[in-house]
């Protein structure tokens, strides 16, 4: 009797399962159907029928638990389980993943769909070797807690304000990070904070861009504020509150911090990898007619874009990692953590080196593939110049007042038709002599060939 509520437990994940495949399925039909149409007919099919299967798949997420979402992602394909992750509503995502297993966790947040933006303050505190989330809304609820970490999103003043006020330090508006000088942005007050401005990497899938967030080390709390949420803190919320001993105060989680965004950058730099060799495909081993080079060219741009904004993140981050280092603050254990940091980002500087020598080997190779369509134009040109130029002189002869006085005795008609065909001869008989011209030199090209083949195959 106890085994049938978890038999029919199953059954119903397996239902479920089956219903979240089947609406994929459909999506993804639909959308490859409203890809082969007009654009007029592609904007009909996308917006009453794809988006209604995403709608379906939306409420079927919401009206399920928890575990069953967990167990449903763990069965779906990784390309449908991306496509099923972006419909999961916010709040429900790090309870989720928790359930998860730390290798998909890290797929579905290097996809970086779910950005929150509204207000949110969270604090952490350690509870048996593992961080505990709080999400805090009012300022009592600090009363009673005792973090080593106080996370804030997309703060308003006044939410800023009674933070500050309760910890007894100023927290900076997110939306000013950007407009500070180089020089200010690490530095320690006199009374022992430390301040940090960095830079933090969110590649999504329209566009990447590089977000700026502000730490203060205050009183052994780590307090970071920005204006949106990012993988690489929702990833290092999720190792602290499922490895016990994972970090142990704020400075603990300020250097995972900037570990996990070496390690993002670290996958961002693989997917600039695989967009570059499928680019490479196109450009070596095919034809690359103009519009196929244009957009060559724009994926080849997009990726340049990303390696640079990844080049200077992983910057940024070798700054700050440097700044605490040398501030003498850190324990042992932290500076050892810091040197592997370190280690890793020298080692990501070289492939961003090595990304964009091949991005320019591309760029150059797409260029020089428009080049040379343009001079296969430009020679089909000087054809048709070279085959016109004799017939031209013939014409030219043909309306001097000379002409007309030697057939003066002939009917025009006849005359100038005459004159016509001659005309028509001409170019024909120019047409034959250049291909044959062409001809010739193709056949002595392939001989040459030939002859270097059997040279070299007789070296060997």
């Amino acid at each position: 009797m106890s085994e049938q509520p978890n038999l029919t437990e199953a059954d119903t994940v397996k239902d479920d399962l089956a219903e979240v495949q089947n609406l994929l399925a459909k999506h993804k039909l639909v959308e490859e159907v409203s890809r082969r149409q007009d654009s007029g007919r592609h904007d009909v099919v996308e917006s009453l029928v794809q988006r209604q299967h995403i709608v379906e798949l939306r409420h079927l997420f919401a009206r399920l638990p928890t575990v069953t979402v967990a167990l449903i992602l763990s069965a779906l394909p990784e390309e449908d389980r991306l496509v099923a992750w972006k419909e999961i509503a916010e709040e429900r995502i790090d309870s989720i993943m928790e359930l998860l297993s730390e290798e998909i966790c890290e797929d579905l947040l290097g996809d970086a769909h779910h950005t929150s933006t509204k207000v949110m303050v969270n604090a952490f505190e350690l509870h048996n070797g593992r961080l505990r989330q709080i999400t805090v809304e009012r300022p009592a609820q600090l009363a009673n807690i005792t973090p080593i970490w106080v996370d804030l999103v997309a703060p308003t003043p006044r939410v800023r304000e009674w933070v500050g006020k309760y910890f007894d330090l100023e927290i900076p508006d997110p939306e000013d990070l950007t407009d500070l000088e180089a020089s200010a942005r690490f530095y320690i007050e006199d009374n022992g904070e430390v301040h940090l401005h960095s830079d933090f990497l969110l590649d999504l899938e329209d566009e990447s861009r590089n977000v700026a967030v502000a730490f203060i080390l205050h009183k052994d709390i780590l307090f970071s504020v920005r204006t949106e949420e990012l993988p690489v803190f929702r990833l290092q919320r999720l190792r602290a509150r499922t490895k016990p001993g994972y970090v142990n105060d704020g400075t603990d989680v300020l250097l995972d911090l900037y570990a996990a965004d070496a390690e993002y950058s670290a996958d961002r730099l693989e997917d600039v990898y695989a967009e570059l060799e499928s680019v490479g495909k196109k450009v070596l081993n095919t034809k690359v007619t103009d519009d196929e080079a244009g957009n060559i060219l724009a994926d080849i741009a997009w990726q340049e874009d990303l390696n640079g904004r990844i080049r200077r993140n992983v910057l940024d981050t070798r700054r700050a990692v440097s700044f605490l280092m040398r501030g003498k603050f850190l324990s042992p254990a932290q500076l050892e953590d810091s040197r592997q940091i370190m280690r890793d980002i020298e080692s990501l500087d070289g492939h961003t080196s090595f990304l964009f020598g091949k991005i320019n080997f591309l760029m150059d190779a797409v260029v020089g593939f428009i080049n040379i369509n343009q001079n296969q134009r430009v020679s089909k040109l000087t054809k048709l110049s070279i085959i016109f130029m004799p017939i031209n002189i013939v014409a030219g002869i043909g309306g001097m007042s000379e002409f007309s006085m030697m057939t003066s005795g002939i009917p025009w008609p006849l005359a100038y038709g005459g004159f016509t065909v001659g005309m028509g001869v001409v170019g024909w008989l120019t047409y034959l002599a250049l291909r044959q011209a062409e001809q010739r030199e193709a056949r002595k090209k392939l001989e040459e060939a030939r002859a270097l083949t059997v040279s070299a195959s007789s070296a060997k």
